[in-house]
């Protein structure tokens, strides 16, 4: 099977389209999917400063949605014309995921980011044959096709926008999951969200959601003015006192922070501005030492990291269209779609912070 993909040859390279071979269809516990659209993230971009951990060449993406075309037989739990949302790989052995915490997984990283599964790795080459990295993410998503495990893939209502649904298994999974799961926000809870950027937006639509009153603190007016309509009580990340202002706008401090920035300065001014006892959780991965100034975990406070917002994918994910169903959790506001063809534009415009959620939409041949 010959298809389409963003192919990243090395680190400071461009993506290049071209056609990519599948070999073999899927095993027992795998699907084959037609991707109807695909988030690009922030970590797909990291991987040109992962220091060579990442292997190339590879198709990365990992906010895929599709339709499921072919599957490995009945235990996968899926049918041929579902639609689904791709999310991140696990092993669904380890004590982690069997105590429904696929996100802290034994073998995440080596899943996920260190060249995914290793089974049937050669199977998935460049036109000429030569192997392309093992699946992203358990995905590799900027293509016309993707072979995933069962696992990764949540069936969804086929009602649903789809290509608009991937990054609900990632980036929005995450911010979104940081407020329900991590902290279980309900009626009169405070957040203070550090970045208005996807992860933390979703965040902000699922704390009002669920009733929280929420502060979003950024440095980019219009992602200010979009946190205040989905909500949130905007703050420039510069404003004088910032940890005063929003323990004022808070009725004496935010009861739980998140910070999606890595920022150390706006990491202590989002501790030094909680209530005692209250929690900071950190999705951002820290790339240098991160000093923490006196008293900023005084009288209970504390910090912690989240990965994937602590999420089950197939028990969050419907909760999350279910809101937006309803007109609560209007994330399609913060997408922009690309061709798969101009994957390097959405990049640009990613850093650039011209848009919030590029979404990739592969023009899907004959396979």
């Amino acid at each position: 099977m010959r298809f389409s993909a963003a192919v990243l040859r090395a680190y400071e390279s461009p993506f290049a389209v071209e056609e990519v071979v599948l070999t073999t269809g899927p095993a027992r516990d795998e699907v084959l999917v037609r991707i109807a659209g695909c988030g690009m993230c922030r970590t797909d971009l990291a991987v040109r400063r992962s220091a060579g951990r990442s292997p190339l060449p590879a198709v990365l993406g990992h906010e895929g949605s599709g339709v499921v075309v072919e599957t490995g037989g009945p235990e996968t739990g899926l049918d041929v014309g579902d639609h689904v949302v791709l999310s991140f790989d696990s092993c669904g052995r380890c004590r982690n995921c069997t105590g429904a915490a696929p996100a802290y997984c034994d073998s995440f990283a080596a899943l996920n980011l260190f060249g995914g599964r290793t089974e049937h790795a050669a199977r998935f080459t460049d036109a000429a044959g030569d192997a392309l990295a093992p699946r992203w993410f358990g995905q590799s998503a900027f293509a016309e096709y993707a072979v995933v495990p069962a696992r990764n893939a949540v069936r969804v209502d086929p009602a649903l926008p789809l290509a608009l649904l991937g990054p609900l298994g990632c980036g929005f999974l995450t911010g979104a999951g940081a407020a329900l799961n991590t902290f279980g926000v309900g009626p009169g809870d405070t957040l203070a969200v550090f970045g208005a950027g996807a992860v933390g937006l979703a965040a902000v639509m699922a704390a009002t959601a669920g009733g929280a009153v929420t502060v979003a603190v950024d440095s980019h007016p219009q992602r200010l003015l979009l946190a205040e309509r989905f909500g949130a009580r905007p703050l420039h990340a510069e404003t004088a006192d910032l940890p005063d202002r929003i323990r004022r706008l808070t009725d004496g401090g935010a009861q739980y922070a998140l910070d999606t920035t890595g920022s150390a300065r706006l990491i202590n001014e989002a501790l030094r501005a909680l209530r005692p006892t209250g929690h900071l959780a950190l999705v951002a991965r820290l790339y240098t030492p991160l000093p923490l100034e006196p008293g900023t975990l005084d009288r209970g406070r504390r910090i912690s990291h989240v990965c994937e917002g602590d999420a089950v994918p197939a028990l969050l994910i419907p909760r999350l269209t279910g809101l937006w169903q309803a007109g609560r959790f209007p994330f399609d506001q913060l997408i922009r779609t690309y061709p798969l063809a101009d994957v390097n534009e959405a990049e640009r415009d990613c850093d650039a912070g011209r848009v919030v959620k590029p979404v990739l939409l592969p023009v899907t041949g004959s396979g």
